[in-house]
Parts: C-alpha cells; sequence; structure tokens
C-alpha cells in the first residue's frame, strides 16, 4: 500500500489527480464546520445528547459530525444515497428506467441525471422538514419565514455542493467521489468514537484491567478489518473455453479465460439498504417524540434500534436483529441481480464461442452461473451480518455506544482498497503508453 503511494507520486498526472483529492477533502472538512447563519447549534448538541436511539448516531456518522454541528453540510450525501436507493428500486419497477440502465452509457448518464434531480428535491424537502420541526422549538431563535427560508437554502445547497464535489473527485481525481466523501466523513468521528471507547473501559480501571480492555478493543478492531479484507478479497472463478474457429486464413479462439464473481458481490450496499430502512421510521418518531413513551409503538421502536440489541435485561429487543438480517440478505440478492445478468452473460458467451467446462452453452450456463451466484451470494450476505451484528454485540452487552461500527469499516476498508486499485489502473496505463510512445 504505501509503496504504490509512493511509485504514484513519482507520475505527474496520478500525483496531480490525488492532490485534488485532499484538496477536495479539505474543503469538505471545512464546510463541515461552519455554521448555518442564524441557527442555535448548542440546542440541537442537547437535542441530539437526550435521544436514546442510534439512529441518529448512524446518521451523524454518516455525515461526519455536521448533523450535531448543524453545519451547512449538515445533511451531507444522505440524500443523494437515498436518492440512488430509489432510483435503483425503480429500476425494476419501471420499464423505462430498466431500459435505460441497460443503455449502456448514455443510459447511466441519464439515470445519473434523474438521481441529482431526485437528490435535490429530497435535500429540500428534508431541509423544510428540519426548519419548520426544529425552527420553533428553540433550533432557530426569533423564528421567521426570512430566517427559515436562509436554513433551508443553506441545507439544500450544502448537500448539493457536496453531491457535486462527489462527481469532481470521480472525474478530476482517483476512486469514486462519493464514496470517498462518504470515508472521509467516517473517518473524521473514529478519533471522538476512541476517546469514548478510553473513558468508558480503560479510564479509571487498574492498569491490568485498564491494559487488558485495551487490548480487547484492539484485537475486536483488528479481527473486524481482517474479516472485511477477505470478504472482499474472496473470488470465485469460473472457468470458460472458447472454441477454434477458422477466420479467412487464421485460426481464431482457442484461449482459456474465468469470471471472476466476488464473494461479497453487493459490497456494503445491503448494509447501508437496511440501516437506512430501519433508522427511517425511528428518526421520524424521534421528531414525533414518540420513542420515549410506553405504547406498541414505541416498543416496535425500541426494538429497531440496534443499541437495544443483546440486551441481556431486555432480550425481547434483539427481535429487531432479526429483522435486520433478513433485510440484509434480502438486498444483497436484490442488489446483485440488477448489477449481474446470468443471461445475458450466458448469451454473450454462447454468441462468441465460449462455454463451461462440461456445461452446454445458452440455458444451461445460465441455470449454472445462477445456482452458483446464489451460494456465492448468501456467504457475501452471511459475511457481512457477521462483520456488522460484531460491534452491536459489544454495544448492547458492554455499552460500548460509538457512531462507527462494522458497517463503518467495511466502508472505509472497501473505499481505500478501491482507491487503491484505480491508483495502479492508472500507474499501468501511464506505464503502457511511456512504452508505447517509445
Amino acid at each position: 500500500m504505501l509503496q504504490t503511494l509512493k511509485n504514484a507520486f513519482k507520475i505527474k498526472d496520478v500525483r496531480r489527480r490525488i492532490f485534488y483529492v485532499l484538496l477536495m477533502l479539505v474543503i469538505i472538512r471545512i464546510g463541515s464546520q461552519l455554521p448555518i447563519p442564524g441557527v442555535d447549534s448548542d440546542y440541537f448538541k442537547e437535542w441530539f445528547a437526550n435521544q436514546s436511539s442510534d439512529a441518529f448516531n448512524f446518521f451523524d456518522a454518516f455525515t461526519g459530525g455536521s448533523f450535531t454541528e448543524m453545519s451547512i453540510f449538515a445533511l451531507n450525501i444522505t440524500p443523494y444515497i437515498t436518492s440512488s436507493i430509489i432510483i435503483q428500486l425503480l429500476t425494476i419497477a419501471i420499464p423505462q428506467l430498466e431500459e435505460m440502465h441497460r443503455d449502456g452509457e448514455d443510459g447511466r448518464k441519464k439515470l445519473t441525471a434523474i438521481t441529482r434531480y431526485v437528490t435535490v428535491g429530497l435535500a429540500l424537502f428534508q431541509s423544510v422538514a428540519m426548519t419548520v420541526g426544529f425552527g420553533n422549538r428553540g433550533l432557530i431563535p426569533d423564528m421567521t419565514v426570512v430566517k427559515g427560508i436562509v436554513v433551508v437554502a443553506c441545507l439544500t445547497a450544502g448537500s448539493s455542493m457536496l453531491m457535486w464535489i462527489g462527481e469532481r473527485i470521480t472525474e478530476n481525481g482517483v476512486g469514486n467521489g462519493i464514496s470517498i466523501v462518504l470515508m472521509i466523513n467516517i473517518v473524521s468521528r473514529i478519533p471522538n468514537d476512541l476517546v469514548s471507547l478510553f473513558q468508558t473501559f480503560v479510564q479509571g480501571k487498574t492498569i491490568a484491567r485498564g491494559a487488558l480492555a485495551a487490548l480487547i478493543i484492539a484485537a475486536i478492531i483488528i479481527l473486524v478489518v481482517v474479516l472485511v479484507l477477505i470478504l472482499n478479497g474472496g473470488i470465485r472463478r469460473i472457468p470458460v473455453q472458447y472454441s477454434k474457429k477458422m477466420v479467412g486464413r487464421k485460426v481464431m479462439g482457442g484461449q482459456s479465460s474465468s469470471i471472476p464473481l466476488k464473494v461479497n458481490t453487493a459490497g456494503v450496499i445491503p448494509i447501508i439498504f437496511a440501516s437506512s430502512l430501519m433508522s427511517f421510521p425511528v428518526v421520524i418518531a424521534s421528531f414525533l417524540g414518540k420513542t420515549n413513551g410506553t405504547g406498541i409503538g414505541s416498543e416496535i421502536m425500541r426494538g429497531l434500534t440496534s443499541n437495544n440489541w443483546f440486551n441481556p435485561s431486555q432480550p425481547v429487543y434483539s427481535l429487531g436483529l432479526v429483522l435486520y438480517i433478513v433485510l440484509v440478505i434480502f438486498f444483497a440478492y436484490f442488489y446483485t441481480s440488477i448489477t449481474f445478468n446470468p443471461m445475458e452473460v450466458a448469451d454473450n458467451m454462447k454468441k462468441q464461442g465460449g462455454f463451461v467446462p462440461g456445461i452446454r452453452p445458452g440455458k444451461p450456463t445460465q441455470e449454472y452461473l445462477e445456482k452458483i451466484l446464489s451460494y456465492i451470494i448468501f456467504i457475501g450476505a452471511a459475511g457481512l451480518v457477521i462483520v456488522a451484528v460484531i460491534p452491536f454485540f459489544f454495544n448492547g452487552v458492554f455499552g460500548a455506544n460509538v457512531s462507527f461500527g462494522g458497517t463503518s469499516i467495511i466502508i472505509v476498508v472497501g473505499v481505500v482498497l478501491d482507491t487503491l486499485k484505480q491508483i495502479e489502473s492508472r500507474m499501468l496505463v501511464r506505464n503502457y503508453r511511456g512504452f508505447l510512445s517509445e
């Protein structure tokens, strides 16, 4: 990893792209500290501290602390993530969107444009909801229509600007810009979470107990990172043989290849989708003040909160974990079905004279790929669940309430690995160009 970065800085184009990414990240962190005019940020910090739900911890981790600070980037890229989820779900239900998805680069550009419009719409809706919901309760002192419009404009513009920055990073930098924005937000919260762990489990303890607690915390973090690396690196290769054929006087084909199927085919998307769906009703209930009651609705909200899972004194709330696992597995299969089409792959192989050894081309190849893929998806989803549940277990049993967990680690490790791969590919292309120019 360090050697890759060292070599990357020797190439002018790659070095320029890396510095561009770093400049954008600095801008993001500065914007995360700029307060919205007319907003009492102390009110929101106090309100946030009184919330028992972890849904806001999840939201605050994704916004890099901008949410609790009520900065101009308070909404961050969460509207973009939500709009991406909506568009991908609608791709299955609306034939026109499905056609765009299959229409190559032009179709993807149209879907991207639609996602942008939906992002701005969602950001505007969330901004209005937050301004109206909290404005008259102390968030905006001496609330007026003009002040409310200013807050809505700042929140909407901040989210839209982050979307624009993410796209510019993708175009002019290295890696996926939106993923990098999300990663830097999560990383910015890790020091505070480590301090919280230290104060909870190490500070005030005897030297022996404090040292043991620190070793256990470090071992758990290392274990989760190793599991994520194994999960992201796991690949099942399907061998493909191409038959020989005469093209003029030349014999073409006959070479062997393979189809690489990642064990974690959907990446971190199932975790994000499942967490977002489960946190949405809890956030709405918190806005309405319905989470601390005694009715059946409040009990359901507590069951959806991961802080209550694995709690020995209230085991019934762990039923929410079952729903979470089901959602992760469902979205793993669903997202993979969107991104990988066995029928299309089998048809392309047949047209090019390729076949899987021992499997007939066409329909049998499609069924074989579907069978293999179903096993792989389940293994990947099970791995995601294990990585995500480990922090939930320690949060519930030991009260280690931190904003980062398995989801955050999967995102950070995945983005780092993907960015390094893109840096290596650009270095490789640069070397090929240098060789050809000579």
